[in-house]
């Protein structure tokens, strides 16, 4: 199985048992918190996250997978220059698992297959895959399975492979025997706990997602908190930074999949480049990117706040007049959202 799985691209896999139960009271408590924000679907599921065979009756063993997704041209010394592009807030930054094809489909497909390949060697089987598309706890059954440890971010840390990677499960009617799960190594480090732009991060290991950037700029279909807009600096789709500053994030290893390379339009545009896409630009730009899901209001929406950013940090009379001008360009846009986030940005210089 681990022969076949690398042939189809993934990174290493492992086999969790279904007894989740002692990871069901810190799930209570983060959802009785409200961390999970305008995620209901987190809440609709509630414990059924941490009970496999209840979301798919049968359900005796996981087996969990994990793909590295770092572009193939990725260099050495990639993590500071990505840190770089901070500094630069007339440059719009798209997170690194965004700029290429969308994974869900890729790891979906690839899942597939290796279900296949068991079938054919092993007889008939029950079996379902999953790539961050159910109520799953993937990173409890990825560190229960030896694929590395939760992170004090709470995203999976591999000693090998850093954090860089994407997540797939597998459920089966079959008892495998487990794979043993690794030991932490965060020791006393706290990088990426000082590093939120937000201060999402609460606390080592608990995330309040109300507060992060990637939810903010993904999953909130709203208006993005008056409070938060100037601490999201020129994020318009995701957040790496937490995973950018982590140590082990040295070890992270490139992808042998081109599914992941990096879209010419996604890696340095400007703001304004990117605020001027109609939706249509928007939609084929996009296509088959994760990017997509968000639609173009919210990412105009997400665009404008960057903007009002950049406005607020130009040091120039011309670098503030071209901001200005591409805000005014959608000063009168049809969305009521985009238009109140363009009036806030505007207010910023």
């Amino acid at each position: 199985m681990r022969e076949w799985a690398l042939a189809l691209g993934f990174s290493q896999i492992g086999v969790a048992g279904v007894d989740l139960s002692t990871a069901e009271p810190g799930l209570s408590a983060w959802l009785a918190a409200g961390c999970h924000g305008d995620m209901a679907y987190m809440a609709a599921h509630g414990l059924k996250r941490a009970r496999p065979a209840e979301l798919l009756p049968g359900t005796l063993s996981v087996i969990t997978a994990r793909m590295d997704y770092l572009p193939a041209d990725t260099a050495a010394g990639w993590q500071a220059r990505e840190l770089q592009r901070l500094s630069h807030p007339d440059e719009a930054i798209v997170s690194m698992y965004a700029r290429g094809r969308d994974y869900h489909k890729v790891l979906r497909q690839r899942l597939q297959k290796l279900a296949d390949q068991m079938t054919e060697a092993f007889g008939p089987l029950g079996y379902r895959v999953f790539t961050d598309s159910a109520p799953v706890l993937e990173v409890e059954l990825a560190t229960r399975s030896g694929l590395g440890w939760r992170g004090k971010h709470t995203l999976l840390l591999n000693r090998d492979a850093g954090s860089m990677y994407f997540l797939g499960e597998i459920f089966i009617n079959v008892a495998l025997p487990p794979t043993p799960p690794a030991t932490p190594h965060c020791g006393s480090c706290r990088a990426c706990i000082d590093i939120c732009p937000t201060q999402a991060i609460l606390a080592p290991y608990r995330l309040d997602a109300r507060r992060c950037i990637s939810y903010l700029t993904i999953e909130h279909a709203g208006p993005i908190p008056v409070e938060l807009r100037p601490l999201m600096g020129n994020h318009i789709y995701g957040c790496d930074d937490c995973q950018l500053v982590c140590p082990w994030n040295k070890f992270a290893q490139t992808s042998r999949l081109p599914d992941f390379d990096a879209r010419a339009g996604l890696v340095n545009p400007s703001l304004a480049e990117v605020f001027a896409w109609t939706e249509d630009d928007f939609l084929r730009l996009t296509e088959g990117s994760p990017i997509r899901r968000i639609g173009h209001e919210r990412w105009l929406r997400n665009v404008a706040v960057a903007l009002g950013n950049a406005l607020r940090a130009a040091e120039s009379a011309p670098a503030r007049q071209a901001i200005t001008s591409a805000l005014q360009s959608r000063v009168d846009d049809p969305s009521a959202l985009v238009r109140e986030h363009v009036a806030w940005a505007l207010a910023q210089v």
